[in-house]
């Protein structure tokens, strides 16, 4: 999966336009939110858990515009509880994120 920070960055950058302390707790928000849904994922046990986990993150992707998020979600959507895949596919995006958001 190829990863494109761009429509993130423009959509934080869109909602905070030029306040740089909200741009950043945007960010953090965005990336807190996730990281809470990713470790509902990796908790679940049953089928209903983890479909919920999994909608909410891909909610979450598409406010933002992450579309790497929003895929890797897909792939949980479509996967079974506890799928290490899909777990590792999304803590992959996040780490990328995470570093963008350092840069």
């Amino acid at each position: 999966m190829a990863f494109d920070n761009g429509a993130l960055d423009a959509t934080l950058a869109a909602a905070a336009g030029d306040d740089a302390a909200l741009l950043h707790e945007l960010r953090t928000a965005f990336l807190e939110s996730a990281a809470k849904q990713l470790d509902l994922l990796k908790r679940a046990r049953c089928d209903g858990n983890w479909n919920v986990a999994a909608m909410r993150l891909k909610g979450l992707a598409a406010s933002f515009h992450a579309d790497d998020l929003l895929q890797a979600a897909e792939i949980a959507l479509h996967a079974a509880p506890g799928e290490p895949r899909a777990i590792r596919e999304i803590e992959a995006v996040l780490a990328r994120f995470s570093r963008g958001a350092r840069r």
